[in-house]
This record gives C-alpha cells, sequence and structure tokens, in this order.
C-alpha cells in the first residue's frame, strides 16, 4: 500500500530498510522497480534464453528507441564506459581483446578536458587505456584538444554533466566535428541524462560514437546501463562483453559485468515506460510531495525554506536551512536523528542545508518524512 513502511523482509535478515530522500544513488540501491517491470522479469524467469540473440534483439529496439544505429545492455553505466573504452582501444580483434589492460602496441590514450575531471572516469582505465588531459582547470578551446591528439589517441572522452554545470565546457558538438576530422571516436557518459526525452536522444543524434547511460535514472535495475551509439562501435564493445568466453572463445575484459535475462528485459520494459510516460503527472506528483513536506515544517522556527526545481523540472527538491538552534541541534545532528531511526531517512546535507529529494521516495512516505523531520527540528 502506498506509503507503507512495512519492512518484514529487511527486519528478517536483519537489515535497516531506508525511506530515500536523496536521488538514484547506487549506494541506497539506486531504483525502484514498476508493477510492469517486476512482472516483466517474473515472466523472463520461466525461461531460459539464448544471451546473444536477447542481447541482439534489445539492442535493436533501445536503438530505434534512442535514435541510435545500435545499442547493448550493460551491469551499469561504468561498464558501459569501461566497454567503450575497450572498443576504441582493441576494437573486435581476438587478439587484441585478449590482450588487455595490457596495450602495448596498441593505442591507449583517451583525451579527457581538464575542468571536465570526475571520479567515475576512473571506469575508463579499466581497459588498460590512460587518461590525457587538455585545456586547463578553467576550460578548453578546439586548439587545445587538436593540440592533444596524437599517435596514441585512441578516444576523447565527453562527460555531459559537467557541460550543463561547468563553465569553459567545449559544446559536445565541436568536440565531435574536430575528433572525427581527425579520425578520433568520441565517448559520452550521460548517465543521468535521461530527460527530457529529447535531451536522453540528442547524445546519440549528436554523432557521439558511443553513448554512456545508468539505466536506474529510468527505473530499471540499479545494476544495468545502457551503451548506444555506432554500430561498428557498440558491436565491438559487445565482444569484450560478459558472454565473450562462451560465444568467441576469447578471454574479455568484461566478463565480470554480467546480466541476467531478467535484467535486460527490465531494462526494455523500462525504457519503453519511460518514453511513454505522463512526466508532466510525474513531475506535478513530485511538487505535491514536496508541498506536504514544506507545509508541515513551514511554522518551526529558526529554519528557511526553498523549493528548488532539478534539472529540466519544476520543483523535485526542497532545501531546510537550519539557522543556529538553543538546544544545541543543527542540521547535521538532524540529518543524523532521521538516518538513526526506523525507517531510516536518507537525506541531503550540505553544511547548515538539508536537502530532500522526492524523485525516489514512495508516495505517502513523504508524510513520514514531514511528521520525523519536524519532530527531528523540534517542532
Amino acid at each position: 500500500m502506498p506509503g507503507s513502511t512495512t519492512t518484514s523482509i529487511f527486519e528478517e535478515i536483519g537489515v535497516k530498510p531506508v525511506i530515500n530522500a536523496v536521488g538514484h544513488q547506487t549506494l541506497l540501491g539506486g531504483s525502484q522497480l514498476s508493477p510492469r517491470v517486476r512482472a516483466a522479469m517474473d515472466e523472463a524467469n520461466r525461461y531460459y534464453v539464448d544471451m546473444p540473440e536477447l542481447l541482439d534483439r534489445t539492442g535493436q529496439i533501445i536503438a530505434k528507441t534512442l535514435g541510435a544505429e545500435a545499442a547493448y545492455v550493460t551491469s551499469g553505466c561504468a561498464a558501459a564506459l569501461a566497454l567503450s573504452s575497450a572498443a576504441c582501444l582493441a576494437g573486435a580483434d581476438p587478439e587484441k581483446i585478449a590482450q588487455l589492460p595490457d596495450t602495448t602496441g596498441l593505442r591507449n590514450e583517451i583525451l579527457i578536458q581538464k575542468s571536465s575531471r570526475y571520479h567515475y572516469d576512473r571506469c575508463l582505465t579499466v581497459s588498460g587505456a590512460r587518461l590525457v588531459e587538455y585545456g586547463t582547470a578553467e576550460g578548453a578551446t578546439v586548439a587545445d584538444l587538436d593540440a592533444a591528439i596524437g599517435p596514441r589517441t585512441a578516444a576523447v572522452h565527453y562527460f555531459a554533466a559537467a557541460a550543463r554545470t561547468r563553465p569553459g565546457i567545449l559544446p559536445l558538438g565541436e568536440v565531435v566535428d574536430h575528433a572525427h576530422r581527425r579520425g578520433i571516436p568520441v565517448i559520452v557518459d550521460a548517465a543521468a541524462e535521461v530527460y527530457p526525452l529529447d535531451l536522453m536522444q540528442s547524445y546519440p543524434r549528436s554523432g557521439a560514437d558511443l553513448v554512456c547511460y545508468g539505466a536506474k535514472y529510468i527505473d530499471a535495475p540499479n545494476s544495468s546501463g545502457i551503451l548506444c551509439g555506432r554500430q561498428e562501435l557498440v558491436a565491438a564493445a559487445a565482444k569484450h562483453g560478459f558472454i565473450a568466453y562462451e560465444t568467441d572463445g576469447g578471454k574479455a575484459l568484461g566478463r565480470p559485468f554480467k546480466l541476467d535475462r531478467q535484467e535486460i528485459i527490465a531494462v526494455v520494459v523500462a525504457l519503453q515506460e519511460w518514453f511513454s510516460r505522463d512526466h508532466e503527472a510525474r513531475l506535478t506528483g513530485y511538487d505535491r510531495m514536496i508541498k506536504v513536506i514544506a507545509e508541515r515544517i513551514r511554522d518551526v522556527p529558526g529554519i528557511t525554506l526553498i523549493e528548488r526545481p532539478g534539472d529540466h523540472q519544476p520543483s523535485t527538491r526542497l532545501e531546510v536551512t537550519v539557522q543556529p538552534r538553543p538546544d544545541g541541534k543543527n542540521a547535521a545532528k538532524i540529518v543524523q536523528a532521521l538516518r538513526d531511526g526506523n525507517p531510516s531517512i536518507r537525506l541531503a546535507l550540505n553544511g547548515d542545508v538539508i536537502g530532500i529529494s522526492v524523485a525516489t521516495v514512495t508516495p505517502g512516505d513523504e508524510r513520514v518524512i514531514a511528521d520525523r523531520l519536524r519532530e527531528a527540528l523540534g517542532g
């Protein structure tokens, strides 16, 4: 039932359940599956399947939806990045595939703009690739990119989220055009760039060769992702994938990136749902939840409330600034109090500001959050 905090399956094994008001975080389980996705996974469990055929057919469906030449389901965006890197270094050559992560004799440098560095770019190095920065911490120019391309350059990496949030990032179109003039493929990390729908489709349609998404952001399983792009390179990435040992007799580095047939089906169904969903109603629902929480705590003294939109969205986040309090409570102690309860409520914390994101909150649980937060604030 909506809003229920019944948690028997977790309580049985001694694990505290969590109401997630932070967002689609791997650390908290990533996503919540819809009834249709759960039903599809149950149905997929009934029979076994030829995995190459399943990956091929689901890839066709996904590619058509996203406007790409080809697609391949992966075990998360990180796996998509690792396989993209491997495809750019070794292609579909069996000997080179088996050689990785030893890159002796191979082009092994992936260029990345210095001002767009982030901790997940390490996933590109699983293949043995070496990241080479271009530009400065303030930004980069096409001339910087051109100067960085050399005889060992295998690809150029582009972090899509940085382009929206950091100054000085080269536009994707310029990166693609210039890299292609030099015969270099472009890998895009578009992990959470899934809404608006035309934004999600813009990356494969940009001419980028390989585009990586985290499927948890479309409410597929936490352990799933999508790699799409140019047919030749997606096919090469698949040659490095988890079934390569059985299908090609090789020793591809992607063996640890295994997926269940149920997860692969879940990605397709979740993507279909994402593109047919009433997103206006989804966002209106988030706004309603934010207002429930805000109204419950608005009269508590010593706090300031700001309703903020998410990326490309109306209000999906509430920020609660906690001023110094006579009882010694501060934002950190309040966040910890909610975390320590049962169910645990996870909120974001930035100095004296508590952040509440409702995109991952089960409808009804916003009232639990509101009541517990009011109590912790001393309202």
